[in-house]
């Protein structure tokens, strides 16, 4: 079993998406509510947002949509996407690219239980740790 992050979006999944791609490279696979063939029962309006996204990085899935209904969109609360990454330098660089026009909750620091920690929401509403854990701490 394998156990994958899903997010919703109300009209930013695509610039989320790739935004993500850029910062964590892999593959990106988009479809389009337009290219449903439920397509004719979706309003013109939301043709044009993402049906399912996906970011494959190595073994790793990300996924997400746009939502179809805007009032019943609440943001994404209550998670936050975990990093795990071998190494100092790319912590760094994940959580200076990641966090760009973000709010840091916690600045990329050293903790008792990690080399590098940080917290933060992304550009899009979406929450983030980085955890660097190596064997000898820097």
């Amino acid at each position: 079993m394998k156990i994958h992050a899903y997010l919703m979006f109300d009209g930013q999944c695509e610039a989320a998406f790739t935004f993500y791609a850029q910062c964590l490279g892999g593959s990106l696979e988009m479809m389009r509510y337009s290219e449903s063939p439920d397509a004719g029962e979706i309003a013109e309006q939301f043709h044009s947002r993402i049906m399912h996204v996906s970011l494959r990085v190595g073994d790793q899935l990300l996924m997400a949509s746009d939502s179809l209904e805007q009032s019943s969109y609440a943001g994404i609360k209550g998670c936050s996407i975990s990093l795990h990454v071998d190494n100092v330098p790319e912590a760094e660089r994940l959580f200076a690219a990641l966090s760009e026009r973000g709010a840091v909750q916690t600045e990329l620091q050293q903790t008792f239980w990690a080399t590098r920690f940080a917290m933060f929401t992304d550009r899009f509403g979406v929450s983030w740790m980085i955890n660097c854990v190596v064997s000898e701490m820097s």
